[in-house]
């Protein structure tokens, strides 16, 4: 992002409003932060350019797709590797996020070195999971898995002060 670039309160605005919605209209979003639908496209096109907006996904609702396809398996898993090179943790970080069912890959301190959010349809998923993302690493030195019982809150959305 260019350094110049600079963000006003109606940028914030819609920021916020696609967070929580980003099926909203044009028009819609355009009304609820009170400019005209070509200005509001015209800087919504400026903020994904500007890379603000990474991406525009559906967040599926879990227990739903459970009732059509079995509930699957969520662990959040620590990783401590052996060797904590920048070489060492780049390598390791590229392997994991490539597994799909690797859902967030954070890089933390201190502590273990990775912390993952990884979702399976089932336990001998996560167990091929395992063998091909920690078993085969001579590096990965500790794991630590949590499974899930239940997800009281799934928020992605970041906070914005609005002005």
């Amino acid at each position: 992002m260019e350094s110049d670039f600079e963000v006003d309160a109606i940028d914030l605005q819609l920021l916020d409003l696609l967070q929580t919605d980003a099926s909203l209209t044009n028009q819609a979003l355009a009304e609820r932060v009170h400019v005209s639908p070509p200005t509001c496209l015209r800087r919504v096109r400026r903020l994904q350019a500007a890379g603000l907006i990474e991406r525009q996904v559906a967040l599926l609702q879990p227990d739903r797709l459970a009732a059509l396809q079995g509930h699957g398996l969520t662990a959040i898993v620590e990783v401590t590797l052996d060797r904590q090179g920048v070489e060492h943790l780049d390598a390791f970080q590229a392997r994991a996020v490539q597994e799909a069912a690797v859902q967030q890959c954070w890089r933390v301190s201190p502590g273990p070195d990775f912390v993952l959010v990884v979702h399976m349809r089932d336990m001998p998923g996560y167990l091929a999971l395992t063998q091909r993302l920690f078993s085969q690493d001579a590096n990965v030195r500790n794991v630590k898995a949590f499974f899930a019982t239940q997800r009281a809150k799934f928020e992605p959305k970041l906070a914005i002060a609005l002005t």
